[in-house]
């Protein structure tokens, strides 16, 4: 067959050398350039007769550049796309901006400047840089979430979900924070203060709106279950976040302090075992009765007031000092009608449960605790089942010695004396333990209860939860720690809620010939009040109901509504609804790809918008995403000076040169623009912060894209974390080079036969030939099952890197030779496509292939001929030892392994002079030679 080889430098000796930026210009023209039907390379269509394949990385917000991060995502993407197109399936990787939030208005106020002018000017920034990593995005669907033509649909939505009793308003009690003027997540709260302005967070009740993700829970749990593509760690993390439960509701009378009843309270339990060892009740500051109490007591209205500072999230409230107040009232107990105390406390929030605890300080830790500050009485009635024993135990013996000295004290006979030591050693240690370390929270068995004695958990459950039931004071309950997802924000840029406020008609969904309600771009942005709330004539409009004068809502949504529907939209773009039947066939996302850190809220919101699309009819798919692939983080070495005042001055590791030990470890490090010496910090994820992120933009220009992917890629497994290493970067372009040499060399020499034709007309293959293509096909089949099956593109790459050491070593100039060799880099390009595609493509074409697009190229298949081997290496151990090896013919009989093996010269001195009591032979695998 006839090559078209790469044209020589007519000053150079040898073929042209490798020039990453002119081979990925003219590899990304070729892609860009229309077809005969006026698709660019990597735009698709429903129209194709192979099998879809819908590949996700989460979009990214547009925050100025990629980063590392960025990089490795979207490689991740690229290689599987590329790889499944190649494999026959008609593949869509699209690619859009998480445009609306916070982020965006701060830069804003930073750059005296519009949100919507830095946001759309980072995006185009961004998608030249995307464009330049060669990533095959089919860019004719890329949209901005800030976009009105795409937040319409979800505006539309929300009404549809209001008029089905699925969106709502009340007040709840959220984090504030007062210098940012907007409720933060539990996430953005750290040790008290806002996550971007460290001021001190409030707890504020204002109006929210919410979404009934509650109706949902039990589903979205049993989805998990249907989902064997996802990591274990995200599903355990959203079945704790969903967090069900099983209890009984119970309610309790209240009295004031003079005897008189006020209102009632429910409480919530898991434990109703533990209902005879309530010894106080505690509120949440926000619960009706702690207001009914504080409107007659100063100190209590004090204290409610100082509650209000600080986060709402269970995690601060799991680690602060528990703090408490008295109220005067009294809860009865339903049982016993012992009058216990209600607290307020600080670790109890009215939007969780019924805003009210039965307090067991027996038995949970943190009604303990509470219980052991101000003095309020302990009382044990579970005990484990060695002490339950124990006490049976006693009561046994005390019997019976009553009814000895009963018998005794009639007949005159003698009184047996009954050992009970050792059950008496078993109560005080279980008595010691409690009283001094910590509370016993195991289920176990019931004491002190009363009637309830000597039942387990699941007894007195029955018995509590029937008796309650038949009275009507209590019932059972399945309750979740999921609750409704409040999405609005109390911020200028983000999706207007379309909601009027109308003083007669109440709250009024916007109709929806008149959506989408826009939110103004041009607008200018001090930070301290948001546009719209500030704009009267923004806000004015009428009621559609009732045709009053009314006002818009001038919350915006959660930027979690924009990015919990955006892969559907990819699948319609231009659908004049939220999507249309094209969402049916490319949903659900076959692949999808982010990081663990949206485990828990980003991934359930867009497994519940789901639902609620598929329950409009718009999707037929129980789930969103059939696969989750994690990736790990990009991480970094950090260096850093102390300043004066003990804070740290971090220097980024491009401007640090580093003196590293033979393993490669930092044993030094001075600032290159000084000399001077720099501490060693530890290696963590790229961030501003620690300033030891790398510029994506700076590698590509040194290195090129291929060579900067060919390193995410084989770094790392995908779910681990990437240590950078520019030494490692420069290794992945020597790699680069060398096989654009191998190739260009190879092209350059005379013709030769095709290998298939050569082995079609009966030529026989030297033992090096086939050496070579069965380390070809060999090479075909770990690289093919990596990257499709595992997704383990490191050893994918690891398996690439020795075929080329052995093709390099090839040096057979013979027709068939140059036939073998040949087969053997065309697979080779193949192979490397899905990681760096500008160079493929540019050595394919070189192969004698011109205009081809590689991802229109079948994947090679492993020819099961040429993976057959004539002999096999054994190897030959001396009492268990390794000695040696020896090639032999994979049918060698048994007696000539042996012979073989005592013969092979590494061997035979440690057989000399001994005796061989036998020889073990194991088939294609070893020989153990046994001397005494």
């Amino acid at each position: 067959m006839s090559t078209h080889p790469v044209q020589p430098d007519p000053n150079a000796s040898e073929p042209r050398g490798y020039d990453p930026q002119a081979v990925e210009a003219s590899a990304q023209r070729f892609w860009n350039a229309p077809s005969w039907d006026g698709r660019r390379a990597f735009e698709v269509d429903e129209a194709s007769g192979k099998p879809k394949y819908y590949c996700l990385s989460m979009l990214p917000y547009p925050s100025g550049a990629l980063h590392m991060g960025h990089v490795r995502n979207y490689t991740i993407g690229d290689v599987i796309s590329r790889f499944k197109r190649m494999t026959g399936h008609n593949v869509l990787q699209p690619m859009g901006w998480d445009a609306f939030g916070l982020p965006a208005e701060n830069a804003a106020i930073k750059n005296n400047t519009a949100p919507a002018k830095w946001t759309y000017a980072n995006i185009a920034h961004m998608k030249e840089q995307l464009q330049q990593m060669g990533y095959a995005i089919d860019w004719s669907r890329e949209f901005a979430t800030c976009q009105p033509s795409y937040y319409v649909h979800e505006q539309r939505m929300f009404v549809r979900l209001m008029k089905m009793g699925l969106a709502y308003r009340k007040n709840s009690v959220v984090n504030w924070d007062p210098v940012d003027q907007t409720v933060l997540a539990n996430e953005q709260v750290i040790d008290g203060r806002g996550w971007r302005t460290g001021a001190l967070v409030e707890k504020r009740e204002i109006p929210q709106w919410f979404l009934k993700i509650t109706d949902y829970a039990q589903e979205l749990l049993d989805g998990l279950d249907a989902l064997p593509g996802w990591p274990d760690a995200v599903k355990t993390m959203q079945r704790n976040w969903i967090g069900r439960s099983e209890g009984l509701e119970i309610g309790f009378d209240v009295v004031d302090a003079d005897g008189q009843p006020v209102a009632p309270l429910t409480v919530f339990t898991t434990r109703p075992d533990t209902l005879m060892g309530a010894t106080f009740v505690s509120i949440a500051a926000e619960h009706p009765l702690a207001q009914h109490a504080a409107a007659g007591d100063a100190d209590l209205a004090a204290f409610i007031a100082e509650l209000r500072q600080g986060g709402v999230s269970e995690a601060e409230l799991e680690t602060q000092v528990k703090r408490g107040r008295d109220t005067g009232l009294r809860a009865i107990h339903p049982i016993s009608g012992e009058q216990l105390p209600v607290y307020v406390a600080n670790f109890v929030l009215m939007n969780y449960g019924t805003g009210a605890v039965m307090a067991v300080p027996g038995h949970d830790e943190r009604d303990w605790e509470f219980a052991t500050m101000y003095g309020l009485p302990i009382r044990m009635v579970i005990v484990p089942t060695d002490v339950r024993d124990a006490l049976e135990e006693i009561e046994r013996h005390v019997a019976a010695h009553d009814d000895a000295m009963n018998s005794a004290l009639g007949g005159g006979g003698a009184i047996d004396v009954y050992d009970t030591g050792a059950a008496v050693q078993v109560v005080e240690e279980f008595q010691r333990r409690i009283a001094e370390e910590v509370p016993y929270c195991e289920r176990g068995w019931l004491v002190n209860s009363g009637e309830l004695d000597g039942m387990d958990y699941a007894q007195a459950y029955e018995a509590l939860a029937t008796r309650f039931e038949q009275a009507g004071t209590g019932q059972r309950r399945v309750n979740y720690r999921l609750r409704d997802w409040g999405v609005s924000r109390q911020r200028y840029w983000g999706c207007p809620i379309p909601v009027i406020l109308c003083a007669h008609c109440g709250d009024v969904p916007v109709p929806e010939d008149q959506l989408p309600v826009v939110l103004p771009e041009d607008v200018a942005f001090s930070g301290v009040a948001s546009p719209i709330k500030s704009d009267p004539e923004w806000r004015k409009t009428t009621c559609p109901q009732c045709g009053a004068a009314a006002e818009r809502e001038t919350d915006t949504f959660d930027t979690f509504m924009e990015s919990s529907w955006y892969y559907a939209r990819y699948t319609s773009p231009g659908a004049a609804g939220q999507v249309d039947d094209r969402a049916k066939y490319w949903t659900p996302v076959d692949q999808y790809i982010g990081g663990i850190e949206h485990a828990i809220l980003h991934l359930l919101y867009f497994r519940f918008y789901h639902k609620l699309m598929r329950d409009q009819g718009l999707v037929a798919s129980d789930e969103p995403a059939i696969n989750l692939l994690t990736q790990g983080m990009v991480i970094a070495e950090t260096f850093y000076r102390e300043r004066a005042d003990g804070s740290k001055d971090w220097f980024n590791p491009a401007d640090v040169e580093a003196v590293r030990d033979e393993r490669g470890r930092i044993i030094g490090a001075t600032l290159k623009s000084d000399g001077a010496a720099v501490h060693i910090g530890g290696i963590e994820k790229m961030s501003k912060s620690k300033n030891n992120g790398v510029d994506p933009q700076l590698m590509v220009s040194k290195f090129g894209a291929d060579t900067v992917r060919l390193f995410s890629m084989f770094a790392a497994p995908p779910e681990q974390s990437l240590e950078w290493n520019e030494a490692g970067v420069e290794g992945m372009a020597r790699f680069l080079r060398r096989f654009w040499r191998e190739v260009t060399t190879h092209v350059s020499q005379p013709d030769h036969p095709d290998v298939a034709t050569l082995l079609a007309s009966g030529a026989a293959l030297t033992p090096a030939q086939k050496t070579l293509r069965r380390q070809l096909h060999e090479a075909i089949q770990k690289v093919g099952d990596d990257y499709g099956r595992r997704h383990s593109f490191n050893t994918a790459i690891a398996a690439l890197m020795e075929l080329l050491n052995h093709l390099s070593k090839f040096d057979d100039m013979s027709d068939a030779g140059r036939a073998v060799r040949h087969e053997a880099l065309q697979a080779m390009v193949l192979l490397l496509n899905p990681v760096t595609p500008h160079v493929s493509h540019a050595l394919w074409q070189a192969l004698g292939h011109p205009e081809t697009l590689l991802e229109d190229v079948p994947f090679p298949v492993a020819d099961p001929g040429a993976l057959a081997r004539d002999s096999v290496t054994l190897a030959v151990q001396v009492n268990g030892k390794l000695r040696g090896t020896i090639e032999v013919p994979v049918n060698v009989a048994r007696e000539e392994a042996e012979r073989l093996a005592l013969a092979e010269p590494a061997v035979a001195p440690f057989v000399a002079g001994q005796t061989v009591k036998k020889v073990i032979v194991v088939p294609g695998k070893i020989v153990n030679i046994v001397v005494g």
